[in-house]
């Protein structure tokens, strides 16, 4: 039955995207009429690979924050379950007219194919579909060049302003227990989990600002002192509980503020945090261009060099933090309590599982997504595949995992923490010898870095996705940046 009222509904679609302080879709919506605000629980999307038990619990700890922010607006959060189109079709019936608001998402192949559904119905049924950009990636860009300064344009832009009313056609009955009919495809629980919610955002970003951002530089590489010197923004900025502009702004005022105060390693630190913000949207940028990167070789010379040499007992050693290392293992094994790592630990399991162990990535790079509550697809892949040397643009690195052990973690807390069977004298042996697989690893990929065409390849990866440098007077433009990007943490 159609809804009596004669109004369009203006539907809401809240995605990675779950807040109400600058919320572009939701903005728009209150200006234009009734809205709908709306979080559709899609069961199959829960059934892909890359999902987990701790990405609902985070989401749905932002959607009761939403749901109460939107209450105190007049209005609520609707939560459907069932398939996007299915769901949109039935609103469309039941109120006669619809719009629909949503930000633009760069998210898996999954939601990729999902949006496309979605605009392909809104057309045929002659429902009009507005999509805004969320942050700094730009959709249909073919030209990296000027890029960075489009970035910065967005984020100069003004924040739009909590709605001062939300007026719903009817009051939605709110969220309660969301994902109850959506199992989602890793049930491992998470004692450990960082909380989520636009408070618990909020204090996350103020408490980094006012206290933790000091130990920024120098602080985030040891997995001893990043839990608290690091940002931990990362879920937050994945699910848009917090919007990166609001971050970026408000990290912009308060460098401005410790450089009238002559505070400099707070000016240091906060200008390393800045450029991690900037390479959030550049690595999630690769994606939107080519959605590819989820399940392919960035570079396709190296199809064919790791997919037939696949140990599953290795793989399911390096999952478990048994594979001898300490470090290694102390990492994988916090990882599954926690649901974070610092981006120098990502970046060594990443190396230790794709060159030590002969692993190829696209498994490994489905077990951390499941793994890491702030997984973000453009992030991910991107780091993903840079730290497994498929990309042809960045310079190899392997990780040896008994120097970080002795860089990092020198007088063993954090492995004594994770890995207490060391102390007792009962912890496995290596399963492989670091030195020789990494010589190993080192001649594979050599091989295949000097079959003809690969260097003209990289060149055209390069001009399309890789990050742009300002030239000095004795580097071109062109050059292909090799410097060792870290992941967003």
């Amino acid at each position: 039955m159609a809804h009596s009222s004669n109004q369009t509904v203006h539907v809401v679609w809240f995605k990675r995207d779950l807040r109400v302080a600058d919320h572009a879709p939701l903005w728009h919506a209150t200006q234009a009429g009734p809205v709908w605000p709306l979080y559709i629980v899609e069961p199959a999307y829960w059934q892909q690979p890359d999902t987990s038990l701790r990405h609902q619990d985070f989401i749905g700890e932002c959607l009761i924050d939403l749901d109460r922010a939107l209450k105190k607006l007049g209005g609520g959060l609707a939560v459907a379950r069932g398939d996007a189109v299915a769901t949109f079709e039935s609103l469309r019936q039941r109120f006669g007219a619809v719009v629909i608001h949503a930000h633009e998402e760069t998210g898996n192949d999954w939601t990729f194919q999902r949006d496309r559904r979605v605009r392909q119905w809104a057309t045929t049924q002659g429902v009009a579909f507005h999509e805004y950009p969320q942050f700094g990636v730009v959709r249909g860009l073919t030209n990296r060049d000027r890029w960075a300064s489009q970035w910065t344009t967005f984020m100069k832009k003004p924040r739009y302003s909590v709605p001062d009313r939300v007026q719903c056609p009817e009051l939605p009955h709110g969220v309660s227990d969301p994902f109850r009919e959506a199992p989602c495809f890793d049930q491992t629980p998470t004692p450990l989990r960082q909380p989520g919610g636009l408070r618990a955002g909020e204090s996350v970003l103020t408490g980094f600002l006012t206290d933790r951002g000091f130990r920024y530089r120098g602080g985030i590489s040891s997995p001893n002192s990043a839990p608290t010197a690091a940002s931990r923004l990362s879920a937050h900025i994945a699910y848009g509980s917090l919007s990166l502009r609001q971050i970026v702004q408000t990290t912009w005022a308060r460098q401005e503020k410790a450089r009238e105060a002559g505070q400099t390693r707070w000016r240091q630190s906060l200008a390393q945090f800045e450029k991690r913000l900037h390479w959030h949207c550049h690595f999630i940028q690769k994606l939107e261009q080519q959605p590819r990167l989820e399940y392919e070789n960035m570079h396709r010379g190296f199809d064919g060099m790791r997919e037939n040499d696949f140990n599953e007992a290795f793989f399911d050693a390096w999952k478990t933090g048994q594979t001898g290392y300490p470090l290694i293992d102390a990492c994988m094994r916090s990882l599954i309590e926690t649901g974070w790592l610092t981006f120098r630990m990502r970046a060594m399991v990443t190396s230790f599982a794709s060159y030590h162990l002969w692993l190829h990535w696209k498994e490994t790079a489905l077990y951390l997504a499941r793994m890491f509550t702030d997984y973000e697809p453009g992030i991910h892949y991107n780091q993903i595949q840079m730290q497994s040397g498929t990309t042809g643009i960045n310079a190899t690195r392997i990780y040896n995992p008994v120097k970080q052990a002795q860089d990092q973690d020198p007088d063993h807390h954090f492995i004594n923490q994770w890995v207490p069977e060391l102390k007792q004298g009962t912890y496995t042996s290596p399963i492989v010898d670091h030195q020789l697989a990494q010589r190993l690893a080192r001649e594979r990929m050599k091989a295949f870095r000097h079959q003809a065409g690969f260097r003209d390849e990289s060149k055209a990866i390069f001009q399309a996705l890789g990050s742009r440098r300002r030239p000095t007077r004795r580097k071109k433009k062109t050059t292909i940046d090799k410097r060792q990007a870290s992941l967003f943490d």
